[in-house]
């Protein structure tokens, strides 16, 4: 897998950059506690890197999801909607939020790499 962090603690697997998936950190799960409602974007609305996307509510807090890279939503995760705990309990898998198709993929050269943004959590 190809795996980029942002430092906003979203997750992009570019392994298909047709199709990139997106989801959040198990860091940023952590923080949030259990997750109880998600709020994703509308299949064929366009992003800028860095825009919010969708909300994340837990039972502790709301946080904002944001785009790692600019792009066009190709693909949202209903079984999410439908179970949101999934990005508790599987967030790098099961739990992804949403899919990307690159507008620009050097944009991906700013991101972190794993062992980038471990260090990166650790201190956040």
């Amino acid at each position: 897998m190809s795996i980029k962090f942002s430092k906003e603690h979203e997750w992009i697997n570019t392994a298909d950059l047709q199709a990139a998936v997106v989801g959040i950190t198990a860091h940023a799960q952590d923080a949030l506690g259990d997750v109880v409602f998600v709020d994703l974007p509308a299949v064929g609305t366009h992003f800028q890197q860095g825009d919010v996307t969708g909300v994340v509510e837990s039972v502790k807090a709301a946080a904002d999801v944001y785009m790692p890279v600019s792009g066009e939503i190709v693909e949202v995760n209903e079984a999410l909607r439908d179970d949101p705990s999934l990005a508790n309990t599987d967030p790098l898998n099961t739990g992804w939020f949403f899919k990307v198709k690159l507008s620009d993929p050097s944009q991906l050269n700013v991101l972190m790499d794993e062992t980038s943004y471990s260090q990166f959590a650790a201190n956040a």
